[in-house]
């Protein structure tokens, strides 16, 4: 059969369920190298995505791909819920080398971040005895029951299904860019805080809270980057009152914001960090890494898998780590961060009616458009002319590439982006943009 983008796509529709998708345009992927990607029909882009944030390491690298089918000539996996195998103790070992704080904890293992989510709710419940759990408006957390239930982003995600998990209590995140509360910087008491600092004088006792769940960067809601004092003054809030303070690290870890861990931008340590995404370095692999006494609080089998800590998935995580050490990958980001964001921001000073706000932190960066409509539009008109990305919420740009993009291909993308903007500006971008971009 002579594959093509059409094919793939209309075969796609009438053998998968179309609940696990959010189409865009009707592409199918072939290969890729570094941050360049291939369709089957020949076109190449630059992707500004890397698969929702699960390919830091860029595409076909075949120095993982080598220690894969090594482990694979081996044997592929063998489960660790009744023996053990050495690659997913030794990347046990090396999260807990690079995670903030010391030493002291320990590793669990699943097979997604969203597992991991979960594996989090148990452990602080475990841990702490208390029921409640507290998360914040836009959060996404996965797609598993309990992470289902402390996310608050898409209706869609919940209606139907019946009852999620009691006793989650959701809160502003603050969104400074649009303060609910209508203040700026020096006005700012950080409102939001105080909502659940009331909760807990009115509403929610706070020794009934086990956990706080936090992303550092709010990522599907919009890149959003709070401020350093709003999270310092929420881990002393919880320690305060003895709340396990969680960072879903999911898409912001493994030098997302040009740190091992988007946590250090803050300089806290959390009791407990969620892993997924990136992690397997283009395998599937999530992980909880807290405390020793937080993660030896429950009896086993309270979170086992057969097929966590698959032992040719940590085998390609501990290859990726290696790359990332060897040539300086953490640095690079945040090199070539502060470069794009400055290209994002000349585009900003030249068309201040279409570009409103580029914030973002290493290659996790958000820009927002004045709407809908224009995002949809500007959104296709890239992905059309060779630069693959997507859009969050209303009108931002999702902006994360692969971090071994190079700055030329940083320069080809900006010019990308600065071409589709005039091509809107001057009505030259067709409404089928309407018809292929849903997005969340």
């Amino acid at each position: 059969m002579n594959l093509s983008n059409k094919n793939i796509c209309e075969r796609e529709k009438k053998f998968l369920s179309s609940i696990q998708k959010l189409p865009y345009c009707p592409i199918a992927i072939k290969n890729g190298k570094g941050a360049l990607l291939y369709d089957y029909d020949g076109n190449e882009y630059i992707d500004f995505l890397s698969s929702a944030s699960s390919a830091n390491i860029g595409h076909g690298n075949k120095e993982i791909a080598q220690a894969v089918k090594n482990q694979m000539d081996q044997i592929t996996q063998y489960t660790i819920a009744y023996f053990t195998c050495e690659s997913p103790v030794l990347l046990a070992e090396k999260i807990i080398n690079l995670a903030p704080g010391d030493n002291d904890k320990k590793v669990l293992y699943s097979t997604t971040g969203s597992e991991s989510i979960d594996a989090a709710i148990k452990l602080s419940k475990g841990y702490t005895g208390r029921n409640k759990i507290i998360s914040f408006n836009g959060a996404y957390h996965g797609s598993t029951y309990g992470s289902i239930s402390i996310s608050a982003i898409s209706l869609n995600m919940r209606k139907k299904i019946g009852s999620l998990l009691p006793d989650v209590y959701h809160f502003n995140y603050p969104v400074c860019i649009k303060c609910p509360y209508n203040k700026n910087e020096s006005e700012c008491h950080l409102e939001c805080l105080e909502e659940i600092k009331n909760a807990f004088q009115m509403y929610l006792p706070a020794d009934e809270v086990a956990a706080v769940f936090f992303e550092p960067i709010a990522g599907d809601s919009g890149i959003i980057i709070p401020p350093k004092r709003y999270v310092k003054n929420l881990y002393k809030l919880c320690k305060k009152n003895n709340i396990l303070f969680v960072a879903d690290e999911i898409q912001q870890s493994l030098g997302r914001c040009g740190y091992w861990f988007s946590m250090e931008h803050f300089n806290i340590e959390p009791d407990l960090i969620v892993m997924g995404k990136s992690l397997g370095g283009g395998l599937p692999l999530g992980l909880v890494v807290g405390k020793s006494e937080i993660m030896e609080c429950l009896s086993a089998p309270a979170h086992a898998f057969t097929l966590s800590a698959n032992t040719t998935v940590c085998v390609a995580a501990l290859k990726m780590l290696e790359i990332f050490e060897r040539d300086n990958i953490i640095e690079q980001t945040k090199e070539k961060g502060s470069y794009l964001i400055n290209k994002l921001n000349i585009l900003k000073e030249k068309y201040p009616n279409i570009i409103k706000d580029v914030r973002g932190l290493g290659l996790s960066i958000g820009v927002d458009l004045p709407d809908k409509s224009a995002t949809k539009k500007i959104c296709y008109q890239c992905i059309k002319n060779g630069l693959l990305l997507i859009s969050l919420g209303e009108n931002t740009l999702r902006i994360q590439p692969p971090l071994v993009i190079t700055k030329n291909q940083i320069d080809e993308s900006t010019e990308i982006l600065e071409n589709s903007i005039n091509d809107f500006i001057s009505g030259k971008i067709s409404d089928d943009a309407y018809t292929f971009i849903n997005g969340w």
